[in-house]
């Protein structure tokens, strides 16, 4: 994030500046440059403004408060919560779904009660992909792996697999954008005996409006952040309006961070797509560095879905290992084994392959 001051540093050697006592110029005790005060006026213009623009953003917000509603109490009756007697973890589950196992640990649990406390999701994405789908999804997804065991392949099954609802905030925006950004041409010459290499240096000040829609942010501690933004992008044109019909037959996250706690991921994820934008007009450089920045948020809504995520978990050498799919696009990811003794024989298999060849092309080259 840009800073909210502004340090008067002298643009010869980086040094601070100060007016002396007596002078009518400001002057740079290290270099001894001296600087008319309106010019450096003129200089540091641009800076205090993005400083300004700085001490805005921060001071922007979210309007969490219309993110979701209240249940309607035909709704709520409905709607139980459970929770794991093993790991902890709270799932919502609608009324028909009253046996289950806990996704994150397995553990079969049956602890039924009332749910409440929890609002309301303003939109929900059903389910398109199905448990075959995540299951060839997942062998596919084993493919082209060249260092997994190949016991692993030959004798995997899958453990548990379960479609859940997951909590996402989906934040939208109007921005104000600045930065600054040191870029650079190079071009190399020869003089005499020497190559010469000229750097040319130039400060570029970008600033434009931009607007974001829905920048989605899980509201689940218990849903690996990494996973869930490696399983985007959703489609959210099929957002439909919430209904419970839609719970019916799955399990359903609870949130457990809510909008506001949110929300400095969406604004970090739209800071960096702010600052990409502004970088990629900044053409015909062979450098460019960001030097600052300010991202200052005009308008800001947020809303909040459901989404649908396929969990399936493996086990290899008592180790568990979980995938997930983007139970609308099929998308999966996860980690995976490897076998250490192909890591190992790969390369220097590829040694043996490598070294004739090298030695024929010598041999030629003798001729």
């Amino acid at each position: 994030m840009a800073d909210t001051s502004v340090s008067y540093k002298c643009p010869n050697c980086g040094a601070p500046l100060s007016f002396l006592p007596g002078k009518k110029t400001v002057t740079c005790e290290y270099c001894g440059t001296e600087f008319e005060v309106s010019a450096i006026e003129e200089l540091f213009r641009d800076k205090q403004d993005m400083a300004v623009h700085a001490a805005e953003a921060q001071e922007a917000k979210w309007q969490t408060e219309d993110a979701g509603s209240e249940w309607t109490s035909d709704e709520a009756k409905t709607l139980h919560a459970f929770t794991c007697s093993s790991c902890g973890a709270e799932l919502v589950c609608d009324e028909n779904t009253m046996a289950t196992e806990c996704v994150y640990c397995g553990n079969p649990t049956m602890i039924p009660k009332r749910f409440d406390g929890m609002l309301k999701p303003d939109f929900v994405i059903p389910f398109k992909k199905n448990k075959q789908d995540a299951v060839n999804a997942l062998k596919n997804f084993y493919k082209g792996h060249m260092l997994l065991p190949s016991n692993f392949t030959a004798n995997n099954r899958v453990e548990a697999i379960q479609p859940m609802y997951v909590p996402f905030w989906l934040f939208d925006s109007q921005i104000t954008a600045q930065a600054e950004f040191r870029a650079a041409k190079i071009r190399s010459f020869s003089a005499g005996n020497e190559v010469v290499t000229e750097t040319s240096v130039y400060n570029c000040r970008r600033a434009g409006t931009m607007s974001f829609e829905r920048i989605p942010v899980d509201g689940s501690k218990k849903m690996e952040d990494a996973y869930m933004e490696s399983i985007e992008p959703f489609d959210y044109s099929e957002l439909v309006p919430f209904s419970a019909a839609y719970l019916t037959g799955y399990l359903a996250d609870k949130y457990d961070v809510d909008a506001e706690s949110s929300a400095a991921r969406a604004d970090k994820r739209v800071e960096t797509s702010a600052i990409d934008v502004l970088k990629s007009s900044v053409e015909g450089f062979d450098e460019c560095n960001l030097e600052n920045a300010a991202v200052k948020k005009d308008v800001g809504k947020v809303s909040y879905a459901m989404v649908p995520v396929w969990i399936l978990t493996t086990r290899y050498n008592d180790k568990p290992y979980t995938f997930m799919m983007n139970g609308q696009t099929g998308k999966v990811v996860g980690s995976l084994p490897y076998d250490s003794t192909k890591a190992f024989l790969y390369p220097a298999l590829c040694s043996l392959v490598l070294i004739p060849i090298f030695y024929f092309i010598i041999s030629m080259l003798m001729q």
